[in-house]
């Protein structure tokens, strides 16, 4: 199985709906707090500049936010990285 890493909030809408979407798929996860700054920094540093959360990475692949996986899911790439 492959390797998720999701940074949220407690409080981020998107934030629950990715850990949704990666809990019908079966998929097992990591899951970061980045209310911490430091961590916060640290995140947007390995997202390439992103700062929004959650921010989704998969065998240490960027994957995106919320939207960027929920689109990979339907164009039919998500299961085959979670597979991995």
């Amino acid at each position: 199985m492959a390797k998720i890493e999701i940074y949220t909030t407690p409080t981020c809408p998107y934030c629950h709906a990715a850990k949704s979407l990666l809990a019908d798929k079966g998929a097992d996860y990591t899951e970061i707090s980045a209310l911490d700054p430091g961590v916060r920094e640290a995140m947007t540093e390995r997202a390439h500049g992103r700062r929004t959360v959650p921010q989704i990475f998969i065998d240490d692949a960027h994957v995106g936010g919320y939207d960027d996986m929920a689109a990979l899911d339907r164009r039919g790439g998500l299961d085959p990285l979670l597979a991995q």
